[in-house]
C-alpha cells in the first residue's frame, strides 16, 4: 500500500523566493517534519496529471498567484479529486488557495474580500469548535500566523464547520466532515517568506493605502501558526 502524501501545487511563489530555489512544496515538506520521499508533487495548473486516489494517503493543497474565481479548467479538475479524497475520508489540508478551492468544490463562495487585501503577520483566533478538531485541538485560543490574500471564503460550504477568524476574515480556518480542513493564513510561511511577500509586492500594498515599513516591522516568527503541519503530519502516521 502506498504510503505516499500528495501535494496539489496550484501556482508557484514569487519570483524572488524561486530565486533561493525555494517554492510551496519545500516548505510544506520541511513544516511537516515528514520524509522528503513521502511526498509527490503534482502541478495541476500545469496540466499535470494527479495520481490514482488509491496511490495516496492524504493530500496538501498549496496557495497560488491565481484567483479561484478565474475559473480555469484545472479548478475543476482539482475540485473533483478532492471530493473523491474526501469521500474516502483522506486527511486534505489547503492552504490560502487551497483553503478557497475546497469551500469552492463543496459549494462555498470565493470571492475579492470586500476590506481589499490581507498581508503580513496577523492574529487568529479560534472558535469554540475548534477544541474538539482533531487538527486544532492542540492549538492556543488566539496564536499569530502569516497571511497573503486578496480573495477569501465568503461564503461557507453548508456542512462546514467553522474553527478559526479573525477581525479582518470571518473564515480563517474550516472543516468538512472528519478531516479535511481549509485554513487561509499560511502556517509553512517563515518571517523571512512572509517578508519577502511583502517587499516584492510594495508597490501594490502601498497603492491600497497599507503601510509597508509598519507591515514589515510586525512581520515575526510565528511557530504556534506553523505547528499546524506538524498536528497534520501526526494525522496522517493515524491514518496509515
Amino acid at each position: 500500500m502506498s504510503n505516499k502524501v500528495l501535494i496539489i501545487k496550484t501556482g508557484n511563489t514569487i519570483p524572488s523566493l524561486r530565486a533561493e530555489n525555494e517554492d510551496f512544496e519545500d516548505w510544506f515538506i520541511r513544516g511537516t517534519g515528514l520524509d522528503s520521499n513521502r511526498f509527490v508533487c503534482c502541478a495541476v495548473d500545469k496540466g499535470e496529471s494527479l495520481p490514482a486516489i488509491d496511490d495516496v494517503v492524504a493530500a496538501i493543497v498549496t496557495g497560488s498567484p491565481a484567483y479561484v474565481t478565474d475559473l480555469a479548467p484545472w479548478n475543476e479538475i482539482a475540485a473533483v479529486y478532492l471530493r473523491l479524497l474526501h469521500e474516502q475520508q483522506k486527511p486534505i489540508l489547503g492552504v490560502c488557495y487551497g483553503h478557497q478551492l475546497l469551500a469552492w468544490a463543496f459549494g462555498g463562495v470565493v470571492g475579492f474580500h470586500p476590506k481589499g487585501r490581507e498581508i503580513g503577520t496577523i492574529d487568529v483566533e479560534l472558535t469554540r469548535e475548534a477544541a474538539s478538531d482533531l487538527l486544532f485541538d492542540k492549538m492556543p485560543k488566539k496564536f499569530s500566523a502569516q497571511a497573503s490574500h486578496q480573495q477569501s471564503v465568503l461564503s461557507l460550504p453548508d456542512e462546514a464547520v467553522l474553527l478559526a477568524k479573525n477581525s479582518f476574515d470571518a473564515h480563517h480556518a474550516f472543516r468538512l466532515g472528519s478531516s479535511t480542513w481549509g485554513v487561509q493564513f499560511h502556517p509553512e510561511f517563515s518571517a523571512h517568506v512572509m517578508s519577502s511577500y511583502i517587499r516584492e509586492r510594495r508597490n501594490d500594498i502601498a497603492k491600497e493605502g497599507l503601510n509597508v515599513e509598519e507591515l514589515l516591522a510586525r512581520v515575526e516568527a510565528t511557530p504556534v501558526s506553523a505547528s499546524l503541519l506538524q498536528h497534520f503530519s501526526e494525522l496522517i502516521k493515524n491514518v496509515q
